[in-house]
């Protein structure tokens, strides 16, 4: 590609939106096969489909996962769950990637962790197919249904770790939202109520089930909303604490067994 074809192409972008033009086209060119390919992903990404979506795989904890249409792609911000969740399991831990779109926070868990037995679910059909792309291979199972319905019976009282991204943005704001989210990822995996901590109760009521003792559970919130969140899970009788990974901007709230 010459000089003048490539600075066209970061034009189109930046003229499309793009806050990281010169990023998105280095994508773009590293992923297309032929000019022609290049043009068809352009006019995808001006579009405005995610990059991830059009390339077909995110980076996520230094690491590619594949991602497909109409699933929620992985944001960096939810390897605040990666960081704080290492250190919470060892040799032979269960580890849950609940809500778990494409499984990239397990696949992830997976990799920094040895030896842990991997499980990830999600209720979208579409995010199930996917996560079997990713996770499968590492020797991980990938489950389909609604929170803890998606769990098989024998891992009840078995799980050291869940690591949960629920969808946390209150129904009002999602209109507000980037269009390639707003417009291109499912409504099930953004909406998460009236105030965005629907789901986090949800899960405050029903964890206890299926811990291990000593496990431990991190859900993703908002700073704004990381209060609430751990108010959901304190009403239950539960310790919960709000952790952060400053370098990537992502809160969670840190959720311990009291047996």
């Amino acid at each position: 590609m010459t000089a003048s074809t490539s600075s066209a192409l970061v034009a189109r972008l930046r003229a499309a939106g793009s806050v990281f033009a010169e990023d998105e086209a280095d994508v773009l060119r590293s992923s297309a096969a032929s000019p022609g390919e290049l043009e068809l992903m352009t006019a995808r990404r001006v579009r405005g489909e995610p990059l991830e979506v059009v390339v077909g795989w995110a980076e996520f904890h230094g690491r590619r996962v594949v991602v497909d249409a109409g699933v929620f792609v992985p944001r960096a911000r939810s390897a605040v769950l990666v960081e704080h969740g290492i250190g919470l399991v060892g040799e032979g831990a269960v580890v849950v990637d609940l809500c778990c779109g494409t499984g990239a926070v397990g696949v992830a868990l997976h990799h920094e962790a040895s030896g842990i037995e991997l499980h990830a679910a999600d209720v979208d059909p579409g995010a199930v197919a996917c996560a079997r792309r990713n996770v499968e291979p590492l020797g991980g199972h990938v489950h389909a249904g609604d929170l803890f319905d998606a769990l098989p019976d024998e891992l009840h009282r078995r799980v050291d770790l869940l690591v949960v991204n629920a969808p946390y943005v209150p129904t009002d704001a999602i209109a507000s939202m980037p269009p390639e989210a707003r417009d291109h990822e499912p409504r099930t995996a953004l909406d998460g109520g009236p105030d965005g901590i629907a789901f986090h109760r949800r899960l405050a009521a029903g964890v206890a089930d299926w811990w291990a003792p000593g496990g431990h559970l991190l859900v993703e919130t908002s700073t704004r909303q990381a209060p609430l969140t751990a108010e959901a899970f304190e009403r239950e009788g539960l310790s919960a604490r709000v952790v952060r990974c400053e370098h990537v901007d992502g809160t969670a709230v840190l959720v311990s067994s009291t047996a």
